[in-house]
């Protein structure tokens, strides 16, 4: 235990764990299959990076979510540690220079978008990396009971036949208990082994308007509570009209979504983190 506050110390500053965390990490840093249930901005991202860390070798991170991805290993960078990010529209160039790199760079993270786990490039490299952890988040994917059902998690447990003795840690933070049985059913969990954590966030509050006029209400309420905000709409096509339209009535806007190029993509989340950019109008491939 002291090991693991010792890291969190040294490269988090924190001083002592969120609920549930530490004994996720505990099971985990046992080698035991895990499933963690813990609301989003609940902490789940230090139940495997602080184990990682104190394991010698290289943690996997699957995630679906390429903007979240890449604001993680910007932040794992930061702290000094090596981490790199494979995911759809790299270049073979790049895919092959982040893979190698987890071989002989003495890398601890690997992000990877779980369409890419069952290509060539990424399977060749696999026995020659040294893994440590697997970490499956929005683990709730691969259950077809699930809401956000997703083919290319079901590659998951294809994976693990070239990982027997590797761990894995499953976070979500929505699933039923059909659900929670059937993340481990698929991951093919030795043993059942679940830690769940309330959803209650007492720091948010929730609320439902019914409004006639939507692009009228949301200037309403930009106008009325200041700071970043992110504005969710279903398709592509709403993104841009929304933030035209707020650009419009003086409120600085960009639009987001999987369409657009990834250099596109980097610098509009770059400003919105800034400040630069105070509202992004998004689909949810924002995260």
């Amino acid at each position: 235990m002291k090991k693991y506050i010792d890291i969190l110390s040294r490269y988090w500053g924190y001083t002592a764990f969120r609920p549930l965390q530490l004994d996720i990490i505990c099971s985990v840093g046992e080698g035991k299959d895990t499933l963690g249930l813990m609301p989003t901005g609940g902490g789940k991202s230090l139940t495997f990076q602080v184990p990682a860390m104190a394991m010698e070798g290289l943690c996997i991170v699957i995630t679906p979510l390429i903007a979240l991805m890449k604001d993680q290993v910007e932040n794992i960078r930061k702290r000094g540690i090596k981490a790199a990010a494979v995911y759809s529209g790299m270049t073979r160039e790049q895919i092959i220079v982040a893979l190698e790199n987890c071989i002989y760079g003495d890398y601890k993270f690997l992000y990877i978008s779980p369409e890419r786990l069952m290509t060539e490039l990424f399977l060749t490299r696999l026995p020659h990396m040294k893994v440590c952890l697997l970490a499956v988040d929005e683990s709730h994917c691969i259950s077809q009971w699930g809401y956000d059902f997703r083919p290319s998690y079901l590659r998951i447990a294809e994976v693990r036949k070239h990982l027997p003795d590797v761990p894995v840690l499953a976070l979500t933070a929505t699933a039923t208990p059909e659900v929670v049985k059937d993340i481990q059913q698929q991951l093919r969990f030795s043993t059942e082994n679940v830690f769940q954590k309330s959803f209650e966030r007492k720091n948010l509050v929730y609320v439902v308007r019914t409004v006639d006029d939507k692009p009228k209400y949301l200037l309403k309420i930009l106008n009325s509570v200041k700071g970043s905000a992110i504005v969710y709409v279903r398709d592509r096509k709403k993104t841009k009209e929304f933030a035209d339209f707020l650009n419009q009535n003086g409120i600085l806007a960009a639009h987001f979504h999987a369409g657009l190029s990834n250099e596109t993509k980097d610098l509009r989340q770059a400003k919105w983190k800034s400040g630069e950019c105070r509202v992004i109008v998004a689909t949810n491939a924002f995260g």
